[in-house]
């Protein structure tokens, strides 16, 4: 007989979708749910995870789906699923919980709060019995239930402690110095592995922001040491199993400190981000290596999460039927049959395929036992994922985020600069299309979208990382209405979630759902905060504009974070790169037109991270020269005589 579906069956998110059916009678984060909690005297429970994530799954099937655990949660408590990628605000305020009573974090995040909101325990998964001195979550439940009934006061008078504890004002400030950067990149130095590359111990995330960073350092500072790191780091994980080299595009992160043993699940934020590190790495050292990764992240984006709108879905699951990382290892015996046994053998050393294997008996193909990187076995390859393909199917989390399209929107735009390709330009004004039409209403911006609907208000990082899109979408097409419209979108920012008093960015604003907590987030994670990114698009922006009105907003800005990142500037990378960009201003370009065709013969032309200002005519202070097209061009604190020939400009 088919379990009724429970309150999450009206849902979009695929990931409260997936347990619509469970025996817990789930409800959506909303009033309907507290409302009851308050009426029947109930703790809450809240689960927060999101559809790609392996231990939700695994939670899910041992519990959630389990009619012992199930009458439990109905009879005691109200239970509460929340997606993390759609309500950032609930993820931020209760994982701080958790790190609070647990010393770390994690999904799925498990919490028992009061009706009112405020937790007084918390954990990640449970598994169903108590085991291994881990406490299992039936018991654990029925604890809580029997404390709520008797001590139900000393639960409270805890979750007004938490909540009291984690509350207190955000209120950084330190002056500016380009020694956070220098400190910064010290702290790199020590945790640098130089044997696998990438920083500390496993498990080992890409973290692409540290490795622009890195990049960025080089270029200023020409200090070699910071060009090795993000090479070695770049080109390891590319030989690793943490790439899919049958299909393409990077996993999550790597168990391992080698980067061979990924945990398997694809991002669509961890795939921008590393195409705009291997795109930069092109840039600054012209090894086409680092092209070609590019390019073949981009084929998987283009491939497996671009929707036919031009929108770009959010990942695909570690899991295929059930199994961790099933739908991507190969024994040997069976490429040997696929590919025969002359072929099959030269592929299955190429990729480091044995009958021992590498992971569970099975094989991650790899390439981390070769010192030079050929591009062989394509033909081979392509047979492979084919096979692969039909073999078995990972799940699609088809929700379509404005702050993870977003990052993709700004990587094919910095391809199409650094690559010429015209393709990559197309697709990134499909999918901004996509996002005005279906994500935007005015000067407003939402979280998600999935089959017609759009979710919540948009959130700090929905507004950072569309104005950051935007930026680059200009500096490509010289389509000043690009430019405008992060301008536009700059300013809402600052109006509904700037904190006038202590500065910095609240991560949800006056039109969102107020919480008990009002978090900033400064630190840069798998993906760089929120105000971090305002503090790069503000910069860039006052340098573009020279708008004289942002100056003292965005010194406070860098300021705010400058204190936030004082105890550790290496965990707030790209919030460093906006502060070098302060500090060390980039090229700023002032290209005068004297016809349409002069900005079709720009498009492209212009290195990334240049300030970019283009006139339409001359003006009083910028005039044409000769009557052609003129380029000014004022780097390292001084200005060049203006030139016709933009060639000669850029070479300087």
């Amino acid at each position: 007989m088919k379990q009724k579906a429970n309150q999450l069956i009206n849902e979009t998110s695929p990931y409260l979708l997936q347990h619509a059916d469970n025996p817990v009678n789930w409800y959506p984060w909303g009033e309907e749910a507290f409302a009851k909690a308050k009426s029947e005297d109930k703790p809450v429970f809240l689960s927060i995870g999101y559809s790609t994530c392996h231990w939700c799954h695994v939670m899910a099937h041992e519990s959630f789906e389990d009619e012992e655990v199930a009458e439990i949660l109905n009879r005691h408590f109200v239970a509460i699923k929340v997606d993390k990628e759609e309500r950032p605000d609930i993820d931020s305020i209760y994982m701080s919980v958790c790190q609070a009573f647990t010393g770390s974090g994690g999904w799925p995040t498990s919490i028992f709060m009061t009706p009112m909101q405020k937790p007084f325990y918390a954990g990640t998964y449970f598994p169903k019995h108590s085991q291994y001195g881990r406490v299992g979550f039936i018991d654990l439940l029925k604890t809580i239930a029997e404390k709520w009934t008797l001590n139900k006061a000393e639960l409270i008078k805890s979750a007004e402690a938490v909540v009291k504890h984690l509350d207190g004002a955000q209120k950084y400030k330190m002056d500016l110095s380009e020694s956070i950067l220098s400190a910064a990149f010290a702290q790199f130095d020590v945790m640098y592995d130089e044997k696998f590359g990438g920083f500390g111990k496993a498990p080992k995330f890409p973290t692409p922001h540290n490795l622009m960073f890195l990049l960025d350092y080089y270029e200023k500072f020409k200090d070699e040491q910071a060009l090795s790191m993000a090479e070695k780091t770049l080109t390891q994980m590319y030989k690793g199993g943490i790439f899919d080299h049958i299909g393409f595009g990077f996993s999550r992160y790597s168990t391992d400190a080698y980067y061979l043993v990924p945990h398997f699940e694809k991002m669509l934020y961890d795939n921008a981000l590393l195409i705009m590190a291997y795109t930069k790495a092109f840039m600054v050292t012209k090894r086409d290596f680092y092209q070609k990764v590019a390019k073949q992240i981009a084929q998987y984006v283009i491939r497996e999460l671009t929707d036919v709108s031009g929108a770009f879905y959010s990942a695909q699951d570690a899991d295929s039927e059930g199994i961790e990382g099933k739908y991507y290892v190969f024994s040997d015996k069976e490429l040997l049959e696929l590919l025969g046994k002359e072929k099959g053998e030269a592929f299955n050393a190429y990729y480091g395929i044995t009958a021992q294997g590498n992971f569970e008996g099975a094989n991650i193909p790899n390439l981390l036992h070769h010192d030079k990187l050929e591009e062989k076995y394509e033909k081979e390859r392509d047979k492979v994922f084919e096979y692969r393909k039909a073999r078995t199917k990972l799940h699609l989390d088809d929700k379509i985020l404005t702050s993870w399209n977003s990052m993709m929107i700004a990587a094919f735009a910095m391809m199409y600069r650094v690559f010429g390709d015209s393709t990559y330009l197309e697709i990134a004004e499909k999918a901004c299309r996509f996002i005005e039409r279906s994500l935007c209403e005015k000067d407003k911006v939402f979280v998600s979208y999935r089959n017609g609907k759009c979710s919540n208000e948009g959130f700090l990082d929905d507004y950072a990382w569309y104005g950051f899109a935007l930026m680059q979408l200009y500096e490509a097409t010289l389509d000043k209405q690009y430019l405008k419209r992060a301008i536009q979108l700059c300013k809402k920012a600052v109006d509904d979630f700037y904190d006038v008093e202590n500065s910095g960015f609240f991560l949800y604003g006056k039109q969102n759902e107020q919480l008990i907590m009002k978090p900033k987030e400064t630190y840069d994670g798998a993906i760089p905060s929120g105000n971090s990114v305002m503090a790069y698009n503000l910069v860039k922006l006052m340098q573009m504009t020279e708008d004289e009105k942002l100056t003292k907003l965005v010194k406070d800005q860098l300021e705010f974070m400058a204190g936030a990142a004082e105890n550790y500037p290496a965990s707030h990378s790209f919030y460093l790169s906006a502060l070098s960009n302060y500090i060390y201003p980039p090229a700023h370009l002032v290209c005068v037109l004297s016809s349409s065709v002069d900005k079709e013969y720009l498009k492209g032309r212009i290195p990334l991270g240049t300030n970019l200002i283009v006139l339409e005519k001359e003006s009083s202070e910028y005039k044409l020269l000769n009557g052609k097209a003129t380029f000014y061009l004022c780097k390292n604190f001084s200005c060049l005589a203006p030139s016709n020939q933009l060639d000669e400009v850029l070479r300087v």
